[in-house]
């Protein structure tokens, strides 16, 4: 893990970083993607891993909603394992709760397969809170991921 006297505060976030992460959370992961993608091309090396981790992921929930199981399970673990090296509460977000979140798509998409991922997607796209959680095998829910401000 970084050291916290390290660690990137909410303050020192350009303005485009709070829009890429409400475009994450409305389930716009492909403009979420170009947001942060100028954010991380210009961060210092120490940060960049930390912007790279979010864009995987939403890169990854990208590919889920077209269908495209590979791409999506590749880099939800990437973006997933990328950001381990973080502190729980990293650059004003709750990096633990999206790797969490993260992981429990990536583990629901390996259970499903690529020939039923189709029944995961609907989660991802509708706004509907009916639709917007998909039950796993296990009983629990799957809620379109949501990254946290701390």
């Amino acid at each position: 893990m970084i050291n916290a006297s390290n660690s990137l505060s909410s303050s020192h976030q350009p303005v485009d970083f709070w829009v890429g992460i409400e475009q994450f959370n409305q389930g716009e992961y492909y403009a979420c993607h170009d947001t942060l993608e100028a954010i991380w091309l210009e961060a210092n090396p120490h940060e960049q891993a930390f912007y790279q981790g979010i864009l995987q992921i939403a890169v990854g929930l990208y590919h889920l909603t077209n269908l495209n199981w590979k791409g999506a399970a590749i880099l939800l673990g990437e973006g997933s394992h990328r950001l381990l090296t973080y502190e729980a509460n990293h650059g004003g977000i709750d990096v633990s709760d999206l790797i969490d979140q993260a992981t429990d798509w990536l583990t629901a998409l390996q259970a499903t397969g690529p020939d039923h991922i189709q029944h995961l997607a609907p989660a991802l796209l509708d706004e509907s809170p009916e639709t917007m959680k998909y039950v796993i095998s296990n009983g629990n829910t799957l809620m379109r991921p949501c990254i946290h401000r701390v």
